[in-house]
């Protein structure tokens, strides 16, 4: 079998394995720090994109003269629309490469996201808005699948978790920009601020990203994709990753796409204000950032039981009329998921053998469709019966997650009885 081509310049009559073979990018390294850096842009800038709109609902609705459920299509267009083209998107980055899928979807992202803020009425903006979030879709699970192959297997979680603390920090910022703008110049010029910070960081994602050494082109065959999508669908521990995911999401995209509205209706707050409150995105930053140290001394099942723990107690708290209280419980909540979200999108890194890039696809779009149901869930239950309607709608999500762990742990164990008899005969 003849040796991998390293990229490395090829020297007449010299033999090919003269050449040390590239090693796995792993902290301390400088390809290492210009990679987490990179990838932490593409995280910051993808989730400022997919949430523009949303710190901005109230004002939009007030703007078009909707509802606060027909308002919130135009987040839920945007990550539906991510979860459709996840899957055909990442098998292109098989063929073409994980570097120039991420790059195309970031440059096409962008240039909507300038587009979006002159959208004439609300039809207009949900369809931009989902034709952004379809572009988006080439980042997150190439993203995946690049840190999969290109870092060691022991500093994954914790490159994922940086990944992960951008998306926080995309979040956070974007919010936070749309909702000062907003309040100086309207809505539409906190849109704009928000293309023009993805922007500067798309220019940061193209300069800094290293380029793939260890990816290997895969030819497009629409039957070898789709046995292997349908292998990762057969395992159960894949199936209950992917579950966790969208059930935590749901969790997320409810309450976050309907807290602007209660601190407007029940606290009277400027749209600034409302979008400052989203400062705790840096507790998400934090939490996922720490999520390999949490899997290395609880395990992951025990991490996840942690970071339920925490959301559930978040929403709990989120019931109470303080605004205080509201916001002590807006940090647990975003602490546990964004926690929960870093051990379980790991985990289905280092689960997957073959097809990474459709194992992590099958888990954005688990994701993302959970955000997008619980976005437009989390919206009609508030119109219908105020925010302990949107909590009820979130807590069932969080049950959801407890029970595909538990289960999680009880296969687990039955799975090591056989074995353990095995062992003692």
């Amino acid at each position: 079998m003849p040796p991998a081509h390293t990229g490395a310049p090829v020297i007449p009559g010299a033999s090919p394995l003269s050449f040390p073979a590239p090693e796995p990018h792993s902290p301390g390294r400088p390809g290492y720090r210009r990679m987490s850096l990179a990838l932490f842009a593409a995280g910051l800038a993808t989730f400022a994109l997919l949430y523009s709109t949303q710190a901005l609902l109230p004002a939009v609705s007030a703007g078009f003269g909707v509802t606060a459920g027909q308002a919130s299509w135009t987040v839920s267009a945007a990550t539906g629309a991510l979860a459709l083209f996840v899957l055909p998107l990442s098998a292109l980055s098989e063929r073409f490469g994980r570097t120039r899928m991420m790059t195309w979807s970031m440059v096409i992202a962008v240039a909507l996201g300038l587009l979006v803020p002159f959208a004439p009425n609300l039809e207009w903006l949900i369809v931009l808005r989902a034709v952004q979030g379809a572009a988006i879709a080439g980042i997150p699970a190439s993203a995946m699948a690049y840190l999969a192959e290109e870092v060691r297997p022991k500093a994954l979680v914790g490159a994922i978790g940086l990944f992960v603390a951008g998306n926080s920090i995309g979040g956070m910022s974007g919010r936070i920009v749309t909702g000062w703008a907003a309040q100086a110049w309207g809505w539409r010029a906190g849109l704009l601020t928000v293309g023009l910070m993805s922007l500067a960081c798309a220019v940061a994602f193209l300069v800094l990203l290293p380029r793939a050494r260890f990816f290997r082109p895969a030819s497009l065959n629409p039957r070898a994709m789709g046995r292997t999508v349908a292998g990762h669908l057969r395992d159960p521990l894949l199936l209950r990753l992917y579950g966790i995911g969208a059930l935590f999401m749901t969790v997320f995209g409810a309450v976050y796409t309907v807290v602007g509205f209660r601190l407007v209706d029940e606290f009277s707050l400027g749209q600034g204000v409302v979008g400052s409150v989203f400062l705790v995105y840096l507790v998400g930053t934090v939490s996922s950032a720490a999520a390999g140290r949490l899997v290395a001394r609880a395990g992951r099942r025990g991490a996840l039981y942690l970071a339920v723990t925490t959301t559930a107690l978040g929403l709990l708290l989120s019931l109470a009329d303080s605004l205080a209280a509201i916001l002590a419980g807006l940090v647990l909540i975003t602490a546990g998921f964004f926690a929960g979200h870093a051990v379980a999108s790991a985990a289905v890194s280092r689960t997957a053998k073959t097809g990474r890039a459709q194992a992590s696809a099958l888990y954005q779009s688990a994701y993302y469709l959970g955000s997008s149901a619980g976005g437009t869930l989390g919206a009609l239950a508030y119109h219908a019966s105020g925010w302990a309607a949107t909590v009820g709608i979130a807590l069932l999500a969080v049950l959801g997650v407890v029970s595909i762990t538990l289960y999680g742990s009880h296969a687990a164990r039955s799975e090591r009885r056989p074995m353990a008899a095995a062992v003692a005969r």
